[in-house]
């Protein structure tokens, strides 16, 4: 039987076209697919320019979830919008036929306003501020966020509003044919605007075959050029960058005009370079040195120097990379330190002599636990069983298939005793451990031998006064910051569990929507941006 190609898209009615044309050529090509959307951070905060959300992936993060989850086979993306390092376990599986890829004005009366010093314009991208303050100093930008048509509507409402900015090719998409709209061709569009990109699992050979027929060459050359350009610059959603590349078809050489600004549009540098088709392998490259050597990095050094000061102090009990901080807005100030450190058990040997045919393990250090005293060819586990993807991934790393995983222990411990005829389980845990999972297997008549793999030390650190928030990632990180700390602070968690024992002491609790990192920063973004 075909598999059915499951096409995760956002929810806007622009994203929908979106899906809906690759699934239209899916079909074309004889494959089934269904549509599966999914609300993504960059639509559910609408009252804040992008630039200040933070988040990287604003648009993209909750369809990369959902690929890696399994719940969905491709996500169907703006190729403007998708962050220029993909997610490990994701690729790039198609970019389609590029459309429309410029700016335009829709007019809100007429264009008088252009030749007077007090015209107001609105658009919610940073690049578009930036070039438009460039040429029209005088003028002031105001924030738009939404969708196509809630922008549309806004700028209708608006009774000081001269125009707004828009992509062509979402107005030509929806079909949406405004009565003034000027065409802004001096105006450098974003990297990749226009274009529509396919993501899936580097391991879905299935899915990968079927995109590869959707693949547009000269499109694909062409915004790789302009995103590693981007990447180049250290740009992202931080930063006015714009490029654009073209393919000339009479001469086959590919045309790039690449552009970085202040934010405020005060300064401005341009680069204009041509390679030929084929041989424009340091083409984006070279247009970043040029910006670079030209006084690049200072203008973005500026802007940074010059954001607005911490207004927000938190402090994570887990210590983040500094990928994971970047992802805050510098008006959020991070601390960070591990309030538990680990200390693996040397588990006897006599231990794996006895056949373990049902193992439960919770967590990743009680894998590398397990790792630290034998190796992969000395286990000879039957059945494990595990809580959470991403011990379930360490696992069929390092050890051997899964059989199956749950999000919690709660929910290991129900499957164990209601879907399979297991009596006797090996769980392999810490000192300190939550009761919930081999209570419930006892009760359901199932023996639990416990291991003890890893030892949980606490390891507090005492935080100033005016932190707001707190992040925790198990009972264990809040035990540990109790010994120190007040509990006058919101408290961010990582998960259900965390917060339960949250709740007991922390009359604000906020939990993420994904048990991971970057969920409980979105978290925290989402919170101080309100």
């Amino acid at each position: 039987m075909q598999k059915i190609i499951r096409i995760g898209t956002r929810t806007s009615q622009l994203a929908l076209w979106q899906a809906k044309k690759v699934r239209k050529e899916l079909t074309e090509l004889g494959y089934e697919s269904v549509l599966v959307p999914i609300q993504s951070t960059g639509d559910i905060i609408l009252d804040k320019p992008l630039y200040e959300l933070g988040i990287i992936g604003v648009f993209t993060k909750n369809l990369d979830i959902a690929i890696l989850n399994g719940d969905i086979d491709i996500a169907v993306h703006s190729l403007k919008d998708v962050p220029t390092a993909l997610p490990k376990g994701i690729v790039q599986a198609a970019v389609l036929k590029r459309g429309n890829y410029n700016d335009v004005l829709v007019l809100k009366d007429t264009e008088e306003f252009f030749g007077q010093p007090n015209g107001i314009i609105a658009t919610g991208s940073l690049r578009r501020k930036a070039m438009w303050l460039n040429r029209y100093p005088t003028h002031r930008v105001e924030d738009l966020r939404g969708n196509v048509n809630t922008r549309l509507e806004k700028l209708e409402k608006s009774e000081t509003w001269n125009g707004a900015i828009f992509a062509a090719a979402g107005l030509e998409r929806l079909g949406i044919k405004p009565k003034n709209v000027i065409d802004l061709s001096w105006m450098v569009s974003a990297p990749a605007q226009g274009a529509v990109m396919i993501t899936a699992s580097e391991k879905d050979n299935y899915v990968l075959d079927a995109c590869e027929q959707l693949n547009h060459h000269e499109t694909k050359v062409c915004v790789g050029i302009e995103r590693d350009f981007l990447r180049l610059l250290e740009g992202g959603c931080t930063a006015p960058i714009g490029a654009l590349a073209y393919v000339d078809a009479k001469t086959e050489e590919i045309h790039f005009k690449g552009v970085l600004l202040k934010k405020d549009g005060s300064k401005k540098l341009t680069v204009n370079k041509t390679a030929r088709l084929g041989s424009h392998k340091f083409l984006a490259k070279d247009c970043a040195d040029y910006i670079i050597n030209r006084g690049g990095r200072e203008i973005i050094l500026e802007d940074i120097e010059g954001e607005s000061p911490v207004k927000n102090k938190i402090y994570s009990t887990k210590k983040l990379s500094e990928i994971q901080k970047k992802t805050l807005p510098n008006s959020i100030g991070v601390e960070d330190s591990d309030f538990i450190k680990i200390r693996f058990n040397r588990i006897p040997t006599k231990v794996m002599k006895t056949p373990h045919e049902n193992v439960v393990i919770t967590s990743q250090n009680g894998v590398e636990a397990i790792l630290n005293s034998f190796t992969k060819d000395e286990l000879n586990f039957k059945n494990i069983f595990c809580v959470g993807r991403r011990t379930k991934k360490l696992i069929e790393k390092r050890i051997g298939k899964v059989t199956k995983v749950a999000k919690n222990g709660l929910k290991l411990a129900e499957y164990i005793s209601k879907e399979t005829d297991v009596k006797e389980v090996t769980y392999f845990c810490s000192d300190i451990r939550l009761d919930v999972l081999p209570t419930y297997l006892q009760a359901h008549d199932i023996i639990v031998n416990e291991v003890e793999a890893y030892k949980t030390m606490l390891s507090p650190v005492k935080i100033v006064d005016d932190v707001s928030g707190v992040l925790f990632y198990s009972p264990s990180g809040i035990e540990s910051y109790l010994e120190e700390n007040t509990t006058d602070k919101t408290a961010f968690c990582i998960g259900e569990t965390t917060a339960v024992e949250a709740r007991k002491h922390f009359k604000d609790v906020k939990v993420a929507n994904i048990p991971d990192v970057e969920s409980v920063l979105n978290l925290v973004n989402s919170h101080y941006l309100e």
